[in-house]
C-alpha cells in the first residue's frame, strides 16, 4: 500500500525513470544470464541449455594458463599507474580554472582540455603512432636534448608513460567537470568570510575549496576503483604489437583474442567474469575505507 500510495502521487517521476529502468533490464540485467558460459563447455550450434556443464574448468585453465601472471599485472600495473598519475590532475585542473578571473580565457582553457574527448579513439591511437614513431615530435624534441631518434612504441620500458600521458590528454577535460559543478555549489559566504579573516587565495583553497571537494573526490575514487581492473581493450589494440606484448596484453585483450578471435567463449567468459569479482573486491574495499576515513561513500 505505501508502494502504491507512492507511486500514485508521484507518478510522473517514475514515469520518467521508467526508460532507464527498461534500459537496464534488457542491456544490463538480462545478459547477465550469459555469465553461466563461464561453467560450460559452450557449443554456439548447442546454445546455452544444451551445453555442457563443465564446473570450474574454465577458471582452473586460465589460472593455470602461462600468461596469467603477466595478465594481471599489466592489467593492475596500467590501470594503477593511470589512477595515481590520472586521478589527481582533473582535480587540478578544476581548481585552476575556478581559479581564473577572465571569463573568454577561461572559456577557451576548457573548451581545449574537453575537445580530445570527444576524438574517435582510432584517431587518438593513430596521434599517438604519429608523435612517437622515428621522425615524429617526440624523437625531435628528444633529439634537441641529445637522444638518439627512436620509434618509442616499440620500446617496453616506454609503454606505460605512452598509454598514461596519451589518457591524460584525452580525458583530463571531461573528468574536470564534476569538480567544476561542485564547486559551484560552495557557499560563497566561506569564502567571504574567510576574506574578512585576511585568508589569501591559496588558504581559501586549502581551508574551504578542497574540504568541500572531499565527498565528491572520495566517490569518484571509489567508482574509479571498482573499475581497476577494466583496462580498454580497444586502445591497447590499437597500439600494441609484437615487440612490446610482454607489457601491453591485458586481461581485456586476451579475452578478445580468445573469445573473439579463437571462438573460446567459455574460457573468455570465465576470465571476463574474474575481472569483474577483483573490480568488486576492490569497489567494496574502498567504499569500506572511504566510508571510515571521509564519512562519504556509495553505500
Amino acid at each position: 500500500m505505501r508502494l502504491a500510495r507512492d507511486i500514485k502521487m508521484n507518478m510522473f517521476k517514475y514515469l520518467m525513470i521508467l526508460p532507464v529502468l527498461v534500459y537496464l533490464a534488457i542491456f544490463a540485467y538480462k545478459p547477465m544470464y550469459g555469465l553461466i558460459i563461464a561453467f560450460m563447455d559452450f557449443r554456439p550450434n548447442l546454445g546455452i541449455a544444451r551445453s555442457k556443464f563443465v564446473g570450474l574448468k574454465n577458471f582452473i585453465a586460465f589460472f593455470r594458463d602461462p600468461f596469467f601472471v603477466r595478465l594481471v599485472r599489466n592489467t593492475f600495473s596500467i590501470s594503477a599507474l593511470t589512477i595515481l598519475f590520472g586521478f589527481p590532475v582533473p582535480i587540478l585542473l578544476a581548481l585552476m580554472i575556478n581559479e581564473l578571473r577572465n571569463r573568454v580565457f577561461k572559456r577557451t582553457v576548457q573548451t581545449i582540455t574537453y575537445m580530445p574527448y570527444f576524438i574517435s579513439m582510432v584517431v587518438v591511437a593513430a596521434l599517438v603512432r604519429t608523435y612517437v614513431k622515428q621522425d615524429g615530435m617526440i624523437s625531435i624534441i628528444a633529439q634537441a636534448f641529445g637522444a638518439a631518434p627512436q620509434n618509442w612504441l616499440m620500446q617496453a620500458k616506454y609503454f606505460y608513460t605512452i598509454y598514461v600521458v596519451s589518457d591524460i590528454w584525452q580525458t583530463i577535460g571531461w573528468n574536470s567537470i564534476i569538480y567544476l559543478a561542485a564547486l559551484t555549489s560552495i557557499d560563497q559566504e566561506q569564502y567571504e568570510s574567510a576574506r574578512i579573516d585576511g585568508a589569501n587565495r591559496i588558504q581559501q583553497m586549502f581551508r574551504i575549496t578542497l574540504p568541500n571537494l572531499i565527498p565528491t573526490i572520495s566517490i569518484l575514487f571509489i567508482l574509479r576503483m571498482g573499475g581497476i581492473m577494466n583496462v580498454g581493450f580497444e586502445k591497447i589494440l590499437l597500439l600494441y604489437n609484437e615487440a612490446i606484448y610482454p607489457v601491453a596484453d591485458v586481461i581485456s585483450t586476451y579475452v578478445y583474442r580468445r573469445g573473439i578471435i579463437n571462438t573460446n567463449f567459455s574460457f573468455a567468459t570465465a576470465a571476463g567474469l574474474f575481472n569483474s569479482v577483483i573490480n568488486v573486491i576492490f569497489l567494496l574495499a574502498s567504499n569500506f575505507i572511504s566510508k571510515r576515513t571521509t564519512e562519504s561513500s556509495l553505500f
